[in-house]
């Protein structure tokens, strides 16, 4: 018969919670804190990626946002300084919260640097788990992806109240632009190349072309991916004007992924991309640079109810006629009924039905609001970039690569 300790706790006692998840409709979620110590005020979503929790967390398209993620074993694989995606660790841009269902366990792989744990605190996210995860994303599917105050305090001294209002006053991402706060301060050039096994990261040495990428939050293995594949890549803020990039003698212009409300974003991106629209240059976009394009064309974009946030996410091409499982991760979308005459819908959801991605008739420019990079995965998607690089080498009269 085993005998209680001095030292032991009652078998009834309860755990105080040292983490709090404060909804703006006032439903307070008790967890266990790990991560950084303080409180961030953000909108809520759901990831549903079995994989990939540093390059998620690490997106700056986060920015703004608490991201739930509902395979419940989150970090047991650990950290490491190359499965980042911000183009400036220092800078944090990237979600600002995280939801777990269970407790992050000690690493066990051998690319491991650090524990979650460690890596969240570090990098300022606040953190909680030990909740009904599965709950949360179905309130959230019913709902809508709430605003919400993420708080720890390793004591479980919380003044609820304040948190409650802060949940309720905070304004959301209507309106809000992000990509002022998550894009690069200068200009740079960016030569490495994608990660191979066992050997690391590589690096461009013998470009074949030169693509200017309008950083509204990029994710790095987009411009691994482009180096990849012959391109010098200049790196820009997303407030450059057209007149500078054109400036460079670009081959090509990417647009961005990135967070917040493209609307909000488009009051100064839509109209230098207008102008760089004027040239005959081959034009890509990705997930807000695609939305920025739609805007550039007289599209137009709405909020979604619970947002598209994981990698596994069924996309039909109409150009090819097959279907891709892709990777997502946005909370507005381009509303296909806005588009005008003389642009396309290429790609379409099969969860919603939602527009996926667009072309201009006759143009070499187009876009996608899936993300063809991802990180780990999946790599269904990696054609879109020879897509565009073939737009490039069309232009100049060179033979077309294989798309896939």
């Amino acid at each position: 018969m085993a005998t209680m300790t001095a030292a032991s706790p009652p078998a009834w006692a309860t755990e105080k919670p040292t983490a709090l998840l404060v909804l703006a409709d006032g439903t307070v979620i008790e967890g266990r804190g790990l991560g950084a110590t303080g409180s961030a005020v953000a909108e809520v979503c759901f990831n549903t990626a079995l994989t990939g929790y540093q390059e998620i967390l690490t997106d700056p398209s986060y920015a703004g946002q608490i991201v739930t993620f509902t395979f419940p074993h989150i970090g047991n694989i650990g950290t490491n300084d190359e499965d980042i995606e911000d183009l400036n660790p220092v800078a944090r841009a990237g979600a600002v919260g995280a939801v777990f269902k269970a407790d992050v366990t000690n690493p066990s792989s051998y690319r491991a640097a650090s524990g979650l744990d460690q890596w969240l605190k570090k990098r300022g996210i606040v953190a909680l788990s030990g909740i009904d995860t599965r709950a949360l994303t179905a309130l959230i599917r019913e709902k809508g992806m709430p605003n919400a105050v993420i708080a720890h305090a390793p004591d479980g001294i919380f003044d609820i109240d304040d948190l409650k209002r802060r949940a309720a006053a905070w304004s959301g991402l209507i309106g809000l632009d992000l990509a002022k706060d998550v894009t690069s301060g200068q200009s740079s050039v960016w030569r490495e190349t994608p990660w191979v096994w066992d050997e690391g990261f590589g690096e461009q040495t013998d470009p074949s072309m030169h693509v200017v990428a309008i950083d509204y939050g990029v994710k790095r293995n987009i411009l691994r991916l482009l180096a990849g594949l012959g391109a010098k890549v200049t790196v820009v803020p997303a407030n450059t004007g057209a007149e500078e990039i054109l400036a460079m003698r670009p081959d090509g212009i990417f647009l961005s992924n990135g967070p917040g409300d493209p609307e909000a974003t488009g009051d100064y991106a839509v109209p230098v991309i207008q102008d760089l629209l004027k040239t005959d240059i081959p034009v890509f976009g990705i997930c807000l640079g695609h939305q920025m394009l739609a805007l550039a064309l007289g599209g137009k974009t709405a909020k979604m109810h619970q947002g598209h946030h994981g990698a596994n996410h069924p996309v039909k091409d109409y150009t090819t006629g097959k279907v891709e499982i892709v990777s997502m991760n946005h909370g507005f979308a381009v509303d296909a009924d806005s588009l005008p005459t003389g642009v396309e819908e290429t790609h379409v959801s099969l969860f919603d039905g939602s527009n996926c991605g667009i072309t201009l008739t006759g143009r070499p420019v187009f876009s996608v609001q899936h993300h063809p990079e991802a990180s780990p995965g999946p790599q269904d998607s990696h054609y879109l970039f020879r897509r565009f690089v073939n737009l490039i080498r069309e232009k100049r009269g060179e033979p077309a690569l294989a798309e896939r």
